[in-house]
């Protein structure tokens, strides 16, 4: 497979768009998607994202990073952030694509720990002959669809709830079966994740990423390397990212005024959190908390 850094990142394959819900999840049908693309569905990753598919008739062969295995039917892929990968679908396979950003799996798996190891681990399940009921997964991903295309009351917490039953799901399933992961080959991979573990640590506090590559032991040069490779993106980059996107959430998710905010978010001058997040964003804190709250009345 050739190299990561010329291989597409996308939130969503072929959608180049990145105005997208970077703290919740998208849930769509297969056949919706992929039919369009003849069924293929080429290399590329998913920096900020993972995902999971129930692949309920028709099949394939999916490949990640370098290895190539059959998908079983009815049966559970999981592809984690930043795995390159690329399906062959065949012709008419359906089921559903679970596209969760990394802070919703976060928010999903809060109360138990396994739940974040199980989705972190590149796999192929097959339904069959597990103990896991196949009827209930189908209906755990048919109503996490049907919450998602609504917008009926409580339904960010109808959707993580659906989503953290399919993380049990997952889970059971590493359990039941025997060596299904696929392992990242490469340094560069593992150094992401270890960076991307850091930031949630101390992102509010350290905007330096010569203190991250201290703590991982490595040179500045070799983080950076190592997130454009994987990512595409620079250490920094994903730094101001992670930053940006806990500042939305506050602006959106509590009435907080914008100096408070700017403190929660680490930043002890507000007028320069203000330069910050409007250099990233485009707009103001205050600017963008009204064009959310006008795109929901």
């Amino acid at each position: 497979m050739e190299a990561t850094a010329n291989i597409p990142h996308y939130y969503l394959y072929g959608d180049q768009g990145a105005d997208v819900e970077l703290d919740l999840l998208n849930i769509e049908i297969i056949r919706e998607r992929s039919g369009p693309n003849d069924w293929r569905i080429r290399p590329h990753a998913h920096p900020d994202h993972m995902q999971v598919l129930l692949v309920r008739e028709g099949g394939g062969t999916i490949r990640m990073e370098e290895l190539t295995l059959t998908i079983p039917v009815p049966g559970v892929l999981v592809i984690p952030a930043g795995i390159v990968h690329q399906i062959d679908f065949n012709p008419g396979t359906d089921g559903f694509v679970v596209t969760a950003a990394l802070g919703c799996l976060k928010a999903a798996a809060a109360s138990d720990p396994r739940l974040l190891d199980a989705a972190s681990r590149a796999a192929v399940y097959s339904l069959e002959g597990t103990g896991v009921n196949i009827a209930a997964v189908t209906d755990t991903f048919y109503w996490l669809h049907r919450e998602y295309v609504w917008s009926a009351p409580g339904r960010r917490t109808a959707i993580l709830a659906q989503f953290m039953r399919i993380l049990v799901v997952v889970l059971r399933l590493s359990i039941t079966q025997e060596d299904p992961r696929i392992i990242a080959p490469d340094r560069d991979y593992d150094l992401l994740a270890r960076y991307r573990a850091l930031l949630e640590e101390h992102f509010r506090i350290e905007r330096s990423p010569a203190f991250y590559a201290d703590a991982l032991a490595v040179t500045p040069a070799r983080l950076n390397a190592a997130c454009k490779n994987r990512a595409g993106k620079t250490a920094s980059d994903l730094l101001y990212e992670r930053v940006t996107i806990e500042a939305k959430r506050y602006l959106v998710y509590t009435e907080s005024s914008v100096a408070q905010v700017a403190h929660m978010t680490g930043f002890d001058d507000p007028a320069y959190f203000n330069r910050f997040f409007t250099r990233q964003v485009g707009i103001s804190p205050g600017a963008y908390r009204k064009q959310v709250a006008g795109s929901h009345e």
